[in-house]
């Protein structure tokens, strides 16, 4: 185990809501929630504003709306987050070639590697610089913790959260871990957690007092051993540049269960695509097609078909679905449906492609088919959705974004990252001066490709209420705050 704090965690500050204050000047200040909206969506993030009123990732949305009712409450753009994810990964690997990413808005940075940080001090100034950089470029905070181990490291980070940065100095592990929760440990869930308690087990220290015996005893062997060697504060796992992609997926829960088995086969044939969209944006193929079907009852089968080799076509992969559909009883009705690809590779299987071509050369030709298709991604006028959050740009008004629609109207404010809060009009959701569009950049790139000063649009976003505690001195941004 190395004996300087040179293992960096960034986590991005309530990342999604974040962007969507930086996006929208209205919102900046203001609780805002996105996740979906249905009656059986989930929070995927919350801003600090919306946490003090008890809203947290992974709770049900119709529980979040109760507590905040006056909240914004967004669909995902997930666009965007991506885009920005990009930029900030770039700049970690910038710092170091060892790289973990663990999410769009976390990753592990190995700083000795790259050679940018061998003690404390060099460490602390990386930290301090990244997280300067990571403002300029994208006009977000992000928290940083810097430890010896990748473990304290992201136990850091979670104590600098929001908008600081916090260093465990090496020795000082013991004693910094002793008084928290057992739950703070990686792999110490609600069970575990209730499991632990019952044994008289709530902090870390008692997991030490208890001895790795007993907790071997409590949890099994392997799990006991991990736990106790955690508790000691040692973790010798390695940064890992490149973590191999098992598979890609995608998967909808619908709002009112879907009795219709022609309804249930359509869904599937739109996810198929879906899913040979994100293959192909990753430049993969892959052989073994898995369809996921969450029934009304909960219960969840799923069912997988193995080609002779991999793939990215999409005739292929939606008639795999659909076979495995037939193998699925849906009586009851369905909740929740995905279609996913495994075993990827790199190359595709030619022959596929020809069996694919044929069959549809048989049925009604590739321009009718090719036709078809995009009929069905071009909804008309009158079906057009208006998730609340997404972008639209009208030709009189300029860009703005969703507030809300419903009853054949779409409400729109007007206004930009970089603009003051904007006007808000209502039209019909079929009026033909309003579309989609993308969503604008938080940040202006400069010519030299680096970002640019940051407009009004970053001026807002670490929106951290100033009642929040303070502890944990921060380093270089200022005192660091504990999340609520």
């Amino acid at each position: 185990m190395r004996t300087a704090p040179t293992i960096l965690h960034l986590d991005m500050d309530a990342f999604f809501a974040s962007v969507e204050q930086a996006s929208k000047p209205s919102l900046r200040g203001k609780a805002v929630v996105v996740g979906g909206l249905g009656p059986r969506g989930v929070v995927a993030t919350a801003s600090y504003e919306a946490r003090v009123f008890g809203v947290h990732s992974a709770m049900p949305m119709g529980q979040a709306r109760r507590l905040a009712p006056n909240a914004a409450y967004l669909v995902p753009r997930f666009t965007i987050y991506k885009s920005i994810s990009e930029r900030v990964m770039e700049l970690l690997r910038a710092l170091s070639p060892l790289v973990e990413p663990l999410s769009l808005d976390e990753a592990f940075v190995d700083l000795e590697a790259g050679g940018v940080a061998w003690d404390e001090p060099s460490a602390r100034l990386a930290g301090v610089k990244l997280r300067a950089d990571i403002r300029a470029a994208t006009g977000l905070t992000g928290s940083v913790g810097l430890a010896a181990s990748k473990m304290l490291a992201k136990i850091a980070s979670e104590e600098a959260k929001p908008d600081g940065l916090v260093v465990i100095e090496p020795g000082t592990e013991r004693a910094m871990l002793g008084p928290m929760s057992v739950r703070t440990l990686p792999g110490v869930g609600p069970a575990t957690g209730d499991h632990l308690r019952r044994a008289g087990i709530t902090t870390v220290e008692e997991i030490v007092e208890a001895g790795e015996d007993e907790l071997v005893r409590l949890l099994g062997k392997a799990h006991g051993h991990g736990l106790y060697a955690m508790a000691l504060a040692r973790d010798d796992r390695p940064v890992v540049a490149e973590r191999e992609t098992k598979s890609v997926s995608v998967e909808d829960t619908y709002d009112v269960d879907i009795h219709d088995r022609t309804r249930v086969g359509l869904e599937v044939q739109r996810l198929a695509e879906r899913c040979v969209r994100r293959l192909r944006g990753a430049g993969l193929s892959g052989r073994t097609i898995v369809l996921k079907v969450r029934r009304y009852d909960f219960s969840t089968l799923t069912r997988s078909e193995t080609l002779r080799g991999p793939t990215d076509d999409p005739a292929v992969i939606r008639e795999a679905a659909a076979r495995l559909l037939d193998s699925v009883d849906t009586t009851g009705g369905v909740r929740l449906l995905g279609v996913g690809v495994s075993g990827l590779a790199d190359y595709t299987q030619e022959d596929l492609f020809a069996q694919a071509a044929g069959e549809r050369a048989v049925a009604e030709g590739p321009v009718e088919e090719h036709a078809a298709a995009e009929a069905e991604e071009q909804p008309s006028l009158a079906e057009r959705r208006w998730p609340a959050g997404h972008d639209v740009r009208h030709t009189e008004f300029g860009h703005g974004w969703v507030q809300g629609s419903g009853l054949g109207r779409v409400t729109v404010r007007f206004e930009t990252p970089d603009s003051e809060p904007g006007r808000v009009r209502t039209f019909r959701v079929d009026d033909p001066d309003l579309e989609a569009t993308d969503p604008l950049p938080l940040v202006l790139r400069g010519p030299d490709g680096g970002g640019g000063v940051p407009g009004a649009g970053s001026q807002a976003v670490s929106s951290v209420p100033a009642s929040l505690p303070k502890s944990w001195s921060g380093s270089g941004g200022g005192a660091a705050t504990s999340r609520p």
